[in-house]
Order: C-alpha cells, then sequence, then structure tokens
C-alpha cells in the first residue's frame, strides 16, 4: 500500500480522504502524526494555498501529500470571505463570529447568491513539477437566520434551492457526493486512475 501524507489534522477531511484513496490502495497519514506544523497560507488564491500546503507536508516527510484549502465566495461581497473564510470574524477561528459577520455583512443585500469552493493540490515530491490540481463548486444562497444541526463552518445559513435545504439539515450521505470537497474528491481520483502515484 502506497502512503500519503494528508496536510491537515481535520479528523472529518481524514476519514474521507482514507475511505476514498484506500480503495486506490493508499493509506492517508495526518501530517500531525508525523510531527508536521500547519503551513503558512499567506496567498490570495485557493491553489496557492493548497499547494504551498502540499509542498510543505512533503518536504518535512518525504512523503506524497494532499492538501486542500476551501471556502465559501459570495458575489455580492465581492468574492468575500474566500480564501479568509475560516478566520473572517477574526482570531481564534470561530465558526459563530465567522457567520455573525457574513449575515452582518449580507444585511440589505438583494443579491444572495454564495458558492462552496474547494481546490486539492497533490504532490508526489515537494518540488513536483506536475502537482494534480483538482477543483469543485457547490451553488447556493445564504439565509439570514441558520436552519439545521449538521455541517459546520457556515452550513447552517448556506440554502441549496434544489434541495430546499441548509447544508447542515443534509445527511452526510445526501452532502458528500454533491459537495464542492465531494466533486474536487472525484476529480482527484479521476486523475489518480490515470497518473498514479
Amino acid at each position: 500500500m502506497k502512503k500519503l501524507v494528508l496536510a491537515s489534522n481535520n479528523a472529518g477531511k481524514l476519514k474521507e480522504f482514507q475511505r476514498l484513496l484506500g480503495a486506490l490502495a493508499i493509506e492517508v497519514i495526518p501530517q500531525g502524526q508525523l510531527g508536521v506544523g500547519e503551513a503558512e497560507e499567506p496567498h490570495a488564491t485557493f491553489v496557492e494555498n493548497a499547494l504551498a500546503k502540499a509542498r510543505h507536508a512533503a518536504a518535512a516527510t518525504g512523503l506524497p501529500a494532499l492538501a486542500d484549502d476551501s471556502g465559501i465566495c459570495v458575489p455580492a461581497l465581492g468574492g468575500a470571505p474566500g480564501v479568509y473564510s475560516a478566520r473572517y470574524g477574526g482570531e481564534p477561528k470561530s465558526d459563530a463570529r465567522n457567520n455573525q459577520k457574513l449575515v452582518a455583512d449580507m444585511a440589505g443585500q438583494a443579491d444572495r447568491r454564495a458558492f462552496y469552493y474547494a481546490v486539492l493540490v497533490l504532490v508526489r515530491t515537494a518540488d513536483d513539477p506536475r502537482p494534480l490540481i483538482a477543483e469543485g463548486r457547490f451553488d447556493g444562497e445564504l439565509l439570514a437566520e441558520p436552519r439545521g444541526e449538521g455541517g459546520f463552518g457556515y452550513d447552517p445559513h448556506f440554502w441549496v434551492p434544489a434541495l430546499g435545504k441548509t447544508v447542515a439539515e443534509l445527511t452526510p450521505e445526501e452532502k458528500n457526493p454533491i459537495s464542492h470537497r465531494g466533486q474536487a474528491l472525484a476529480a482527484l481520483l479521476d486523475k489518480l486512475a490515470k497518473d498514479a502515484l
């Protein structure tokens, strides 16, 4: 079985990646288990941040590395919060503060469109000149009032009109195939099937 380091310590992401990549005989190990600290994310784009995280983990471990960067983008706010989604409400990170700020910033806005966006980057080595890059986009609208108990982040305010629910009201089985991360993972798996580690 091939080994791959996940440039994240998020338990939910780890479980999802382990399940999907395990089918390709790839063992996914979180970077924290290998003593790797979090990488800086100084860039203005999702792809640059994901690439920086993947290269950092690969350099520290000598293993192929997978990283993601994702967030919510709101056209009425010029694409914000974007890459700053996790810290939109300030430090330390807080879903409650992030949602409060987003709801306040959207007050009076007629255009309620929003989308979740995710980029996955897989590098075979720290200086891989051909990183595998996959992306996914999940469209919806923002609600002022939260609905649902599931999910995390902005999910209670992210309404999916086609389903008549917020993401926080979806089961993992409903959410995973259609989510931004689910779409990006499907695209990455397709690339991995053609371009093995």
